[in-house]
């Protein structure tokens, strides 16, 4: 989830006032960013956003637009790239798939063998690396399903390296699956109206805010992130260079948090009020890897 988002789940939209800077020369961004994801860890574990005793409980943390995309995961093998803590790639499992989490943070692949324990997901395996050196981390594993969770694609600088990695890890006849947030969407002031940002900008943005997305304590050091903004077409277009077939793009007119003033609650969905123009809040994509 992009940083700037942060404020908006902890504050009202109108004390919202967060502004990127550039990245410094010479700055290390992934250094950055697994410090400040390390020290999220404890505020999300705890946090009522992520709601870990629910989860442990029986609550699925994935939405019905993906179940139903990505069908019957029964037998199947799934790998969660930047799985965080882990509770997507568990709801997985409960549906029957043999999951691996790949996230580059040690704290929080801690926290989701905690919750593998809790749940009884024995086949449940966690493993630490940087995105882009995936492959080499998995030993050449190929897997049925490469999923890739909301608020993912920003933390990452390089969309082909990306889109080359999660398809060395696709099985022949396997596939992609991505969901996102909308890049529309983020280019969006807090009103929901005005534009305020580059849609095309490719410039790293460093952003220094102590909220995280989720409820619960700030940060007290590891305040500093850095993110990029990609385009759908960037997106599309870096994974059929890495030679997948799209199935499908969907955009989704919802949120999963009080994006914008004045959104309707409507189960676990955040909605623009009637009448009022909708705007694409998430997408998703299937791509599939030819056998």
């Amino acid at each position: 989830m992009a940083a700037r988002l942060a404020s908006r789940l902890v504050t009202s939209p109108a004390e919202s006032s967060l502004q990127p800077t550039a990245l410094p020369e010479g700055a290390d961004w992934l250094a950055l960013n697994r410090a400040n994801w390390d020290a999220r860890v404890p505020i999300h574990a705890s946090s009522r956003f992520y709601d870990v005793p629910g989860f442990v409980a029986g609550r699925s943390c994935l939405r019905e637009f993906e179940l139903a995309e990505v069908g019957d995961v029964d037998g199947r093998t799934l790998l969660h790239l930047q799985c965080h803590i882990g509770t997507e790639t568990l709801s997985w499992a409960r549906l029957g798939a043999t999951v691996t989490g790949l996230d580059f943070s040690a704290p929080a692949l801690d926290t989701a063998r905690a919750v593998a324990e809790q749940i009884g997901a024995t086949d449940a395996r966690f493993v630490e690396s940087d995105v882009y050196e995936a492959a080499t981390a998995l030993e050449g594993q190929t897997f049925d399903i490469v999923y890739t969770g909301l608020g993912a694609l920003c933390w990452l600088p390089d969309l082909e390296r990306w889109a080359r990695t999660a398809a060395s890890l696709v099985k022949p006849g396997g596939f992609l699956y991505l969901a996102e947030f909308h890049p529309f969407c983020d280019i969006l002031a807090d009103d929901g109206k005005t534009i305020e940002f580059d849609y095309f900008s490719t410039e790293p943005r460093v952003w220094e805010e102590d909220a995280t997305y989720t409820d619960g304590a700030s940060l007290s050091e590891h305040a500093v992130s850095v993110d990029w903004q990609h385009g759908i077409g960037d997106v599309v277009s870096a994974l059929l260079a890495a030679d997948l077939r799209i199935e499908l793009l969907h955009e989704h007119d919802y949120s999963l948090f009080p994006r914008f003033p004045d959104m309707l609650v409507e189960g676990r969905r955040y909605l623009l009020p009637p009448g009022r123009p909708r705007v694409p809040m998430m997408y998703s994509i299937r791509a599939s890897k030819p056998v």
